[in-house]
């Protein structure tokens, strides 16, 4: 038997790395492989259920493989920040130009200037309309919606404190304040500046108690109620003398145009042009560092009217007082210098205070004295006899015999009073006003009435009867004169004494400055110049005159109508002036009804000039439909035309006349 071999002693080799298997030697017999070593026992995992342990503890999921959530999120973000690189692009590349545009608007406000309106003065550059520093009160509405004030009914305790101030209905101020979509509304223009120092001070206080209110509440504590209310810078018409002259100067609207008289007629003028300054806000607010555009406001220009507002005065008192005493419905006074056509006064009662339009009559707001048509009555035979004269069909002697009715046409004509036959020279025709005499003088103009209607229509209209006077006055009434060929058979009767025709105050007065003047007619002018921003007076053009009739004709006529005033057979004797030798013609007429369009009630009128030797001053006076006492125009009108006249002739300081007239002979005994 071989003998034994000993057992091989295995030496463990150096371990690979990573598995921990051991290196292949380089050679080896071929054997047996050697048995594996023992594997080590597995450490339990805490994670890992044991089997047949599901019973005792709860099955864990386990969460899948994050990276595909990481891979989206990251395309998400990707794409959101795409988006707002191409929008950026947009807005600062693409679109630069107009963002900048948008934001320069929306960054910016313009807030235009009002231009200070010019002022009206009477002709000694007295103030008769002029402009004070006003405010007007204005509100961000958004400043009042809950989540800016931090009151739930701001609008509506807002409009309670401002509507004592500003004089207006609660509800209104507060439907004003409740429309957030508009961040701007003005609550009331023209306010004085006492107005708005009421509102200041009521802010300051609220504003005061809403800081202290913030300092124990913070950010939820209400704020003023009345911080969005604002003001800005206006002005207001203001008339220092009242009603004086109220009918020529008109008023200016809530809008801040004329909306009546001179104030409408010159508004282009006088309101100048607006300017605009353009500033850069926060918040409402402006900011004081950042740059301003600025186009100053031109003033308007002030209007120097021919008014004197002495006799203006004197004017309107007067014949307000008679309105008032014989319960009229409404009179006028106009003063006019002869020689001009200058309008020194043009008064109307009952008037309006300008100051006050709450308080006015809409049917006093006008110039009646220009916008009335009226039948003139006998103040219109001066034009006949005018035309008679100037036609040579009488002289002032001729022989005129009255009877006490006249039959014409379709009906009997009579004179005011009832009357036996009267022998009346010319003269005296027209100083006792007789209507009769009259329409037998005119039938001398043709050698049949429908030429004489031609001639008396001709000087009718050359005495500026029918059409404009040439102030260019806003509502001014032409009056109505028809064609001589459309006169009806009594209006051919009627005319030639003032009934059948209409006329406004200043045509009337007009009349008389005419034969005043040497028979020359100058349009009537209300303005005498005006003065521009720069400081210097620009005349008004000079009045368009027109020959009516020949001196010689005016002169005789001055001279019969002083016989109305100075003879006691005269129906003007109450419109006598001591030292002065006064022109004038009473009218009665009667007064169409505006309201039915029928004759009912009277006009009465008196018109004339003086010194009658030197004719200075035309006074003309109307009062329409006197209901108390006398309506005769003789009787209501001669007191005014004296009172008038009077301080007008001392005011202007006219002297007394020198010499005493040669009378006219009134009558004359039949035979002679």
């Amino acid at each position: 038997m071989p003998p034994e071999q000993p057992p091989r002693r295995r030496v463990p080799g150096p371990a690979r790395s990573g598995s921990g298997a051991r290196p292949r030697p380089e050679s080896r017999s071929p054997q047996r492989p050697a048995p594996r070593p023992p594997r080590r026992p597995r450490r339990p995992d805490p994670d890992r259920p044991r089997p047949g342990a599901a019973s005792r503890a709860p099955h864990r999921i386990r969460l899948g493989n994050h990276r595909p959530r990481l891979r989206l999120v990251s395309l998400g973000l990707t794409l959101v920040m795409l988006v707002f690189v191409v929008r950026l692009l947009q807005v600062q590349a693409v679109d630069a130009s107009a963002y900048t545009a948008k934001a320069e608007k929306n960054r910016f406000t313009s807030v235009t200037l009002a231009a200070e309106r010019g002022e009206i003065t009477d002709r000694a550059g007295v103030a008769l309309a002029t402009s004070v520093d006003a405010h007007d009160i204005t509100a961000d509405p958004k400043m009042f919606t809950p989540e800016d004030s931090k009151v739930r009914d701001a609008p509506r305790q807002a409009a309670a404190l401002l509507a004592p101030i500003l004089d207006k209905e609660p509800e209104t101020l507060a439907k004003q304040l409740s429309t957030p979509k508009s961040r701007f509304t003005v609550l009331a223009h023209r306010q004085t500046p006492q107005v708005w120092n009421q509102i200041s001070d009521l802010k300051s206080v609220l504003a005061e108690k809403a800081d202290k209110a913030r300092a124990t509440q913070g950010d939820k504590a209400p704020g003023s109620v009345l911080a969005g209310v604002f003001q800005e810078p206006s002005s207001k018409r203001v008339y220092p003398n009242g009603d004086l002259a109220a009918g020529i100067l008109g008023y200016v609207n809530a809008a801040g145009h004329g909306g009546g008289g001179v104030e409408s007629m010159l508004d282009k003028k006088l309101s100048g042009k607006d300017g605009e300054i353009t500033y850069a806000h926060s918040g409402g607010r402006r900011v004081p560092t950042a740059d301003s555009e600025e186009t100053p406001a031109v003033p308007g220009t002030d209007i120097e009217l021919t008014i004197d507002r002495d006799i203006q005065w004197a004017a309107q008192r007067a014949i307000a007082d008679q309105v008032q005493e014989s319960q009229a419905d409404r009179g006028y006074v106009i003063v006019q210098n002869t020689r001009t056509g200058e309008v020194l006064a043009m008064a109307n009662a009952p008037g309006f205070d300008p100051n006050d339009l709450s308080q006015a009559d809409s049917a006093r707001m006008g110039n009646a004295a220009l916008q009335d048509a009226f039948e003139p009555g006998s103040t219109s035979k001066v034009m006949s006899m005018a035309a008679v004269l100037e036609e040579k069909a009488a002289i002032p002697g001729t022989h005129v015999t009255v009877p006490n009715r006249l039959h014409r046409g379709d009906r009997l004509f009579k004179d005011d009073i009832d009357h036996p036959t009267w022998y009346l020279t010319l003269n005296g025709v027209l100083a006792k006003s007789s209507n009769i005499g009259t329409i037998l003088a005119t039938g001398q103009l043709g050698r049949t009435q429908p030429e004489a209607n031609q001639v008396l229509h001709s000087y009718l209209r050359k005495f500026g009867i029918g059409g404009p006077t040439g102030l260019g006055y806003p509502g001014e009434t032409q009056g109505i004169l028809a064609a001589p060929e459309d006169w009806s058979t009594s209006q051919q009767y009627t005319i030639p004494f003032g009934q059948g025709l209409s006329v406004n105050a200043m045509q009337a007065a007009s009349v008389y400055s005419t034969i005043a003047n040497g028979g020359v007619r100058i349009e009537p002018t209300l303005v005498r110049g005006t003065q521009g921003p720069d400081g210097l007076f620009t005349p008004a053009p000079a009045p368009k005159k027109t020959r009516v009739v020949s001196e010689k004709t005016a002169k005789t006529l001055a001279t019969m109508l002083e016989s109305v005033v100075g003879d006691e057979a005269g129906t003007g004797t109450k419109a006598r002036i001591p030292g002065y030798r006064v022109a004038g013609k009473t009218g009665t007429a009667n007064r169409v009804d505006p309201e039915t369009g029928r004759y009912k009630g009277y006009t009465a009128s008196f018109a004339g000039f003086a010194p009658a030797d030197n004719p200075q001053i035309t006074v003309y006076c109307a009062i329409q439909n006197p209901t108390t006492g006398s309506y005769f125009g003789g009787q209501i009108c001669g007191p005014i035309y004296k009172e008038v006249m009077e301080f007008a002739l001392k005011s202007l300081q006219v002297p007394p006349t020198g010499k005493t007239s040669d009378p006219l002979p009134v009558e004359f005994k039949p035979g002679e």
